[in-house]
């Protein structure tokens, strides 16, 4: 039986033009600043990049939309087109004389997490100020949601550590070629990472959230004996802030930190 194909790399191409200059318009002034875009694709968000900022690297994955980006821009000598992954791609080496990066593109759906990720390395490292980035809407929802609400999660949590979340527009599948069959939302992330404020280390604590919210309709205590706590161990470290039977959806990352740092000399969580 003949299986459907899927489409080359999940790539839907953004053609609506007042979104791309929205979205570089969103950057501010980029005159001085070196700009990162991941997934140029045709160019469209490129082209109006390139004739604004000081430096401009392209990060695109496709061997055959590399070619065309780099014939297109070839006599712009401050765009420089990188066939590569931007899981694999070191930011830290396209610093060049910048004191920062800032980030741009729209994101793949299936590894937008991964790329978020990868961003917020480079975030705890210093050298990203800030991001524009197009996801799918729910996804976007997620990161942007506070503590109380039904969608706040772990991606929530640890977006949250590392930048300052604006939701910006939201633009409809027409909006691309050919259409996805989701809506998709434009975020900017001013990177701002807050350990020494909460005073946490970015892998236990990850470690923390990520047992924290394992199972959202488990209490956060629950989830944190599933973890291995015991309930003398909770009891003695559980910290006024956090209701007894609080879901961690609604526990701001304050007091998940607060939580954490009573929990951290009671037991090492094992990844």
């Amino acid at each position: 039986m003949a299986t459907k194909k899927k489409p080359k790399l999940g790539q839907n191409f953004l053609v609506d033009q007042g979104a791309c200059l929205r979205i570089a318009d969103s950057l501010g002034d980029l005159s001085p600043k070196t700009v990162v875009e991941i997934g140029p694709g045709h160019g469209a968000i490129t082209e109006h990049l390139a004739a604004r900022c000081g430096r401009l690297h392209c990060i695109e994955f496709d061997p055959a939309l590399a070619r065309e980006l780099e014939f297109r821009f070839r006599n712009q000598p401050q765009v420089t087109i990188h066939h590569a992954d931007i899981l694999t791609s070191d930011l830290h080496a396209m610093l060049e004389n910048t004191a920062s990066l800032d980030v741009v593109g729209n994101l793949p759906y299936y590894i937008t997490s991964d790329i978020l990720l990868h961003l917020f390395a480079a975030a705890r490292q210093g050298i990203l100020s800030r991001a524009v980035v197009m996801m799918q809407r729910e996804v976007a929802e997620r990161i942007a949601a506070g503590s109380g609400n039904s969608e706040y999660g772990a991606l929530s949590a640890i977006t949250q550590l590392h930048a300052r979340v604006t939701p910006l527009f939201t633009l409809p599948p027409g909006a691309f070629n050919p259409p996805p069959e989701v809506y998709s939302t434009v975020l900017r992330l001013d990177f701002a990472p807050r350990f020494a404020e909460l005073r946490v280390s970015f892998d236990a604590f990850n470690r923390f959230l990520r047992f924290s919210f394992a199972q959202k309709r488990k209490t956060l205590a629950n989830n944190l004996r599933s973890a291995g706590y015991s309930a003398t161990e909770l009891a003695t470290a559980w910290p006024a802030s956090i209701a007894a039977q609080a879901r961690s959806e609604a526990v701001p990352l304050e007091a998940m930190a607060e939580l954490y740092r009573s929990l951290q000399g009671a037991r090492q969580i094992q990844p």
